[in-house]
């Protein structure tokens, strides 16, 4: 981050303002304190438009369907007992 006082802004704004756009963020400090934030402008986005994976993807007809083994890896099993850190 590079800080500059008014009168030196004014005399490189150009110049500041092509860093600025570079990507550099700069500070304008008037006696000595911040007082502005030069950074470049952000490019609109373009809105999304829904639906557009229409027609590309599928999800399977048993998505839901969770097979009973991978439940028991997930949620343990219950004949054994569960062992708990010490802290």
């Amino acid at each position: 981050m590079k800080t500059v006082n008014v009168q030196e802004a004014k005399t490189h704004l150009s110049r500041l303002l092509e860093e600025a756009a570079a990507g550099a963020e700069i500070v304008i400090a008037k006696a000595g304190k911040p007082y502005v934030r030069l950074v470049p402008c952000l490019p609109e986005r373009s809105r999304r438009t829904l639906g557009g994976w229409e027609g590309k993807v599928w999800i399977a007809d048993d998505f839901d369907e969770t097979p009973e083994d991978v439940v028991r890896l997930f949620e343990g099993d219950a004949s054994r007992r569960r062992r708990r850190r010490r802290r």
